[in-house]
């Protein structure tokens, strides 16, 4: 469809292998980057562009959940943290969540590939990151808060700051860099590349 005929308030979003956004609506197609139409992302260098609820949802001010695009930036992971309510990831490229499960005492690392989606419960520490060498594209639901609430990321810092020293060890479990590519994932995303170029008009 072109994008003239498109209804008004219609937005159509393409997620093309390689980390990049394209936006499609009544006024035309263009790519999406950091520069204007994200926000900082818990860590600098990280980006997120809100579809539902804003960086200020929060118990008092509520939208009951924020949905927000993330941009995650090539093999790097977010600093370790926890959410005041559940938290839903679909992972469009190749990532990996380090997770500390506290009724063990132990730290887990989830490799993800794209199309999984993981769910994390509130206050479990975690830290997402893109085990590939281009932008990773990730689809994130957090129940409650938005970017700017204090129980949006808790960080070991603020965790300590609390007091609440068994978060602070949990976070604090967490912290390797993340891991690489296998030969077939990276074949795959080839051959998604291939499939896209052939798919889209």
């Amino acid at each position: 469809m072109r994008s003239g005929l498109m209804p008004a308030g219609v937005e159509l979003y393409s997620f093309a292998p390689d980390g990049e956004v394209t936006l499609t609506d009544r006024a035309g197609a263009r790519k999406l980057g950091p520069d204007a139409e994200f926000l900082r992302f818990i860590d600098d260098g990280q980006f997120a562009r809100y579809f539902i609820g804003d960086a200020k949802t929060s118990p008092e001010r509520p939208s009951n959940a924020t949905y927000k695009l993330g941009i995650v930036a090539p093999h790097s992971a977010f600093t370790p943290h926890a959410h005041g309510g559940e938290h839903f990831v679909l992972s469009l490229g190749h990532a990996e969540c380090a997770l500390y499960d506290a009724s063990v005492n132990r730290a887990v690392t989830l490799r993800l590939g794209p199309g999984e989606m993981l769910r994390i419960p509130e206050l479990m520490p975690h830290s997402f990151a893109n085990r590939a060498g281009r932008p990773l594209q990730i689809l994130t639901a957090n129940t409650g808060f938005g970017i700017d609430h204090d129980d949006y990321a808790i960080t070991a810092e603020d965790a300590r700051a609390r007091g609440d020293e068994a978060l602070a060890e949990g976070l604090g479990r967490l912290g390797a860099a993340p891991g690489g590519t296998t030969w077939r994932e990276r074949t795959a995303t080839l051959l998604r590349r291939m499939a896209m170029r052939l798919e889209t008009r």
